[in-house]
């Protein structure tokens, strides 16, 4: 009973180029992982530009003016 019957050159040659075409499928994944990193921070960055652009035109939700605001305003504190 003999078990071994390939030439191990062969079946050595095999492992190594399946080897090799991991480490291949590895770097081109990582490459298009990063890609899409890069593409994604890029965007966050546009909108985000974008949003504050927008927000300094109009003032923004959050801000008030202290002077126009009614009796909670700069100026309302004095008018008693």
């Amino acid at each position: 009973m003999c078990f071994g019957g390939g030439s191990s050159a062969s079946q050595e040659a095999a492992n190594k180029q399946a080897a090799q075409d991991r480490v291949d499928a590895d770097i081109a994944k990582r490459q298009e992982v990063e890609k899409r990193a890069k593409q994604k921070r890029e965007d966050i960055s546009d909108a985000l530009t974008k949003r504050e652009q927008t927000k300094g035109m109009r003032g923004g939700v959050g801000r008030r003016s202290l002077f126009g605001s009614g009796a909670s305003g700069f100026m309302g504190r004095f008018d008693r």
